[in-house]
């Protein structure tokens, strides 16, 4: 008798009902993202497009018939042009002491905010107010209240002591428009450097200091190392904000004195000569700038990131 195998029978899977395409899905899931998109695109896309546009043209806007391409003359002008390399520079100086003065003096203010005390949250919601100030307000305060040679803050204080009585704006204009926006600047720089200082390893800290390591020795080889991508990110941040500032120019000095920067210099090249082709290069060129800034502030987020990712 012979055993006769037989092979088992191929099982099919039951059949489902058919689920929506991965395609499907995701559209789905994007779908109210959509407005928010296209909205976006209308207000900074298609204006800077425009603006691209409009650089490459010869354009008078009390001509408007006279217009013709001219193609990169307007970036060479403006790259050539005395007045406006000046406001280059100009724009160069300003960010950079603007932001080295309020990295400093927040260093120095989220050290102090760091530390516990009675009223810490009074004070911190008073070194804070200056960054929730408008800035064209802050600017006129600084003008009237405090640096108007007949009835300003500084020249009353000087009064008082017998010194000298100064017009702050005309000896020392760039300085004048300086300390206006180390002042609305200083804040944000305490809170990324406060936000730095709480996310510090206190079990590393304490251990310093059982081993006798002084507050100096603690600040320089553990605080400062691990503060350095936070002062990187508020000085790019600061950076991206300061280089396009025109409310404090336009306010405090109305960009004279040597003091119009290169945002200033574009908003005289189109509402003062009505040069619309020039005034668009040089906004162009203060995108291509503030771009380049923010991409190296976007790298620093994202390894501040994956820093606190790899610590949890």
């Amino acid at each position: 008798m012979t055993a006769t195998t037989t092979a088992p029978m191929a099982t099919t899977p039951p059949r489902t009902a058919p689920h929506p395409s991965a395609r499907l899905r995701a559209w789905a899931t994007r779908a109210p993202l959509l407005p928010a998109l296209i909205f976006m695109i209308a207000v900074t896309q298609l204006p800077f497009v425009a603006t691209l546009v409009i650089s490459f043209f010869d354009w008078n806007a009390l001509y408007p018939k006279a217009r013709q391409f001219t193609g990169l003359d307007n970036y060479q002008q403006v790259l050539s042009d005395a007045d406006l390399r000046h406001s280059v520079w100009t724009t160069v100086v300003l960010t950079v002491a603007v932001v080295l003065a309020s990295l400093v003096l927040g260093l120095v203010l989220a050290l102090l905010l760091d530390r516990r005390f009675r009223g810490r949250g009074v004070v911190r919601t008073l070194l804070i107010a200056p960054f929730l100030v408008v800035p064209v307000a802050a600017a006129l305060l600084w003008k009237h209240v405090l640096y108007n040679p007949e009835y300003g803050l500084f020249n009353g204080l000087l009064h008082y002591v017998g010194g000298p009585q100064p017009d702050w704006i005309s000896t020392t204009p760039l300085l004048a428009v300086e300390a206006s926006l180390v002042w609305q600047w200083t804040p944000f720089m305490m809170l990324i450097l406060l936000a730095g200082l709480q996310s510090r390893d206190q079990q590393q800290m304490e251990a310093a200091r059982v081993d006798g390591a002084s507050d100096w020795q603690i600040f320089r080889y553990l605080t400062l190392p691990h503060l350095r991508r936070y002062l990187e990110l508020g000085a790019l941040l600061g950076s991206i904000y300061i280089v396009q500032n025109f409310d404090a120019v336009f306010t405090i000095t109305s960009g004279g004195l040597g003091t119009a920067n290169l945002p200033y210099t574009v908003y005289q090249s189109f509402y003062q000569a009505h040069e619309n082709g020039l005034a668009s290069a040089a906004g162009v060129l203060v995108v291509i700038g503030s771009i380049i800034i923010a991409t190296f502030a976007l790298r620093v987020v994202s390894s501040l990131f994956r820093e606190e990712a790899g610590r949890a």
